[in-house]
């Protein structure tokens, strides 16, 4: 038997249109007209797919689902390349109106870190080593 393989990383997401704008500002490929399905999934380089479902989805086949309350159990993160274009993808984002939750900072384990809120309040990393280049 082989071992499982991580194929896919699932988003529940109360807004589907206002979720897919937010991706697609981080430059994902999410195909045009996708706003108005309850499933959208995209291929990400290598292969993993990012999936979203609306709550209403979820519900259909999990009457007893509930949207989770407090901190964030998973958060996706993004490589920006460089020191400045996380600093840049953060600013771009806040003016979008999207919740910056940590301004950039240098952290202790060598990258440029920040982290924004998706609409649903998910936690999104944007990070780049300290030492790239632009």
């Amino acid at each position: 038997m082989n071992a499982p393989r991580l194929d896919a990383i699932g988003l529940v997401v109360s807004d589907m249109a206002a979720s897919l704008a937010f991706y697609r500002r981080l430059g994902l490929d999410i195909p045009a007209g996708a706003e108005s399905a309850p499933h959208v999934e995209v291929s990400l380089p290598g292969g993993l797919r990012i999936m979203w479902d609306t709550e209403e989805v979820v519900r259909s086949f999990d009457p007893g689902w509930t949207r989770p309350q407090g901190g964030h159990r998973i958060e996706l993160a993004f490589d920006c390349g460089s020191p400045a274009g996380v600093d840049a993808t953060y600013e771009a984002l806040a003016a979008a109106g999207y919740a910056g939750h940590l301004k950039p900072w240098d952290a202790v384990w060598g990258q440029r870190y920040a982290v924004v809120l998706d609409p649903d309040g998910a936690a999104v990393s944007l990070f780049a080593a300290s030492d790239a280049v632009a």
